[in-house]
């Protein structure tokens, strides 16, 4: 899910669409929910931005950090 935020960094992504993209579309649709609690526990609070009844965007300056813990997942 971070690498999909991550990839669309300058637009808002919605649940329906964050959940295809990361592969957890035949779960729940409030498992995004869930696994946004987790990316901003390992972020900061205001790295995820909700946009009401649209979706969410990473926050630009949580970008960095994030794209450094994705190196860190593909080693």
């Amino acid at each position: 899910m971070l690498a999909v935020l991550v990839a669309n960094r300058r637009r808002v992504v919605g649940r329906r669409e964050l959940a295809r993209a990361a592969g957890l579309a035949e779960l729940s649709e409030r498992r995004c929910d869930s696994v946004l609690v987790g990316v901003r526990r390992l972020l900061g609070p205001d790295s995820i931005v909700t946009v009401r009844s649209r979706g969410w965007m990473i926050a630009e300056h949580a970008v960095v950090t994030a794209e450094e813990l994705l190196a860190q997942f593909e080693d």
